[in-house]
């Protein structure tokens, strides 16, 4: 039943923001196991570094702005839910992957799916840097240095894509990586 109300209240959230804006608050039941260990991190963030702009890395799997999504959801294997809905922007369907710990978002462009968005659900992620949901504004520029902020929001700029973490009372209360390519 749980589950349903989750689904149903994606969809709704999709529904309602499909033209509107690029950012959602999808609410529901979260996963709170820790599935990523620390033990990962040196290794991530190496391969983090070999890619463009800031890059989420979840077992090993670099999830990378503006990369090719077919690739990236066989490598994350099957999601735990899957919604999709007529793009505004492009000729086509943005999708969108609910995995236990994170969403990701996608865009079509030219015939191909590509990572539109990577979007925190709970606080058992980190970004390879060792950021996550609950953490103070203060860590958050000591590991990213400044930046500019936005409407409650520290706002970092590479390559092509933004890493955005959402700040409330001094925390992250989300964090989520952006293509730019909606922004031109």
């Amino acid at each position: 039943m749980k589950k349903n109300v989750l689904v149903l209240t994606m969809m709704l959230a999709m529904v309602l923001c499909a033209c509107g804006g690029s950012s959602k608050k999808i609410e529901g039941e979260v996963n709170t196991s820790n599935e990523q260990t620390q033990e990962t991190e040196a290794t991530t963030e190496e391969s983090a570094a070999a890619h463009k702009g800031y890059t989420y890395v979840y077992n090993d799997v670099v999830v990378e702005i503006d990369a090719d999504a077919e690739k990236v959801v066989e490598q994350l294997g099957e999601p735990l839910s899957y919604f999709e809905a007529p793009s505004c922007a492009f000729e086509g369907i943005d999708k969108i992957y609910t995995y236990s710990s994170f969403e990701i978002e996608t865009y079509p462009m030219e015939g191909k799916d590509f990572v539109s968005m990577v979007t925190f659900k709970d606080d058992s992620i980190t970004t390879p840097e060792g950021v996550a949901i609950g953490d103070s504004v203060d860590k958050v520029k000591e590991v990213y240095g400044d930046c500019a902020e936005e409407g409650g929001m520290l706002v970092y700029e590479k390559d092509g894509m933004k890493l955005c973490f959402i700040v409330k009372d001094g925390a992250v209360v989300s964090v989520e990586y952006k293509s730019t390519v909606l922004d031109e």
